[in-house]
């Protein structure tokens, strides 16, 4: 007998593609969490039945997989591009990885959120977080090399700068909506990270500029 869609009225095979199956996924992982959704969740999304869902993938993990590809591959990618460019010192090299980081996030924003929601739970979410760290390696070698060149200061453990100048970059996904500009947003977060809040300014002259502000 043919599949009807539920709620459409539609006989045969499902109106909706793959592509829109694992965007509704996603977005339910992201809303309620990947253990909490169900096949059914899914299919209730799109107004069909769960053997509709299951025309076009074979289950729930398999969602789960393609996104965090998604976005591991993406994420990688940019690297690679920064890497292979020989032209780039350290210090570029650093700051065009801050500022892939940032336009991948924006382009893939659901499958990024998503991987960085993952707990290893599952193998699938093992193995994300095995490449995810991968890549963080990548960069603490960039911040290494950085620090090495004299670009930073040296008082740091590279490691701690790179979780917290990737932990911002990271942070925006609780807050960045589809439709911002990437390449804008790339550019503040490279401005920031590298060249601070104060034009510049010598710590000393900065403290008394805020001396002066907050003076009765």
């Amino acid at each position: 007998m043919a599949e009807r869609a539920e709620g459409t009225g539609r006989r045969g095979r499902p109106g909706h593609d793959q592509r829109d199956v694992q965007r509704v996924a996603v977005d339910l992982f992201n809303r309620q969490g990947y253990d909490a959704t169900s096949v059914g969740d899914v299919a209730r999304e799109l107004g069909l039945t769960k053997s509709a869902i299951y025309h076009h993938v074979p289950g729930k993990e398999h969602l789960l997989q393609s996104a965090v590809d998604e976005a591991l591959d993406a994420l990688t990618e940019a690297l690679d591009v920064v890497s292979a460019d020989d032209g780039l010192d350290a210090e570029q090299r650093l700051r065009d990885a801050v500022r892939a980081s940032v336009t991948v996030l924006v382009a893939h924003l659901p499958a990024v959120t998503l991987l960085l929601r993952v707990h290893g739970n599952t193998p699938v979410e093992k193995a994300a977080l095995a490449r995810r760290r991968a890549i963080d390696e990548r960069l603490a070698d960039m911040v290494r090399e950085a620090a090495d060149d004299g670009v930073l200061r040296d008082d740091l453990d590279p490691l701690v700068i790179s979780r917290l100048l990737f932990g911002m970059v990271n942070s925006l996904v609780e807050w960045v909506r589809p439709g911002v500009d990437a390449e804008a947003l790339a550019d503040a977060v490279a401005v920031l990270a590298f060249d601070g809040l104060t034009h510049g300014a010598h710590p000393d002259q900065a403290a008394l500029g805020c001396d002066r502000g907050t003076r009765r």
